[in-house]
Parts: C-alpha cells; structure tokens; sequence
C-alpha cells in the first residue's frame, strides 16, 4: 500500500500558465521525490496597461511517501 502527501504550491511566469506550472514542478523535483501528480487549482494574471505581464497558477502537487 503506498501513502501519498499533497503540498500546495504558488507560482508564476512572464509566458504562460504552462510555463508558470512548469516550472513549479520542476523547482518542487528538487527537493520532493516521487512525485505523481499535478492539479492546477487557481490561475489568475497580473494586468499592466491593459497587457497581461504575469501568469500565476495555485497547484496541489501529490507526492508518494518513502
């Protein structure tokens, strides 16, 4: 039987939602092993002149213990 433990995690890019989730995961592999899944809960943007200048994701990052 394996236990799996859910994080929460912020973060955000200057290219897309895509790239912001990305690259949560991949700064979270750095220090979190095992990691199964990814599920995007929130995403908003941060608006500049009437332009989009950042992409942000809230994400649950699952992980299965050792």
């Amino acid at each position: 039987m394996s236990v799996l433990k859910v994080i929460e995690v912020l973060s955000s890019s200057e290219k897309s939602w895509e790239d912001a989730t990305s690259t949560a995961v991949e700064k979270a592999s750095k220090t979190v092993k095992n990691i199964r899944s990814v599920y995007v809960q929130d995403q908003s943007a941060s608006v500049k002149n009437g332009k989009v200048t950042e992409f942000r994701v809230n994400l649950k990052i699952t992980f299965e213990l050792d």
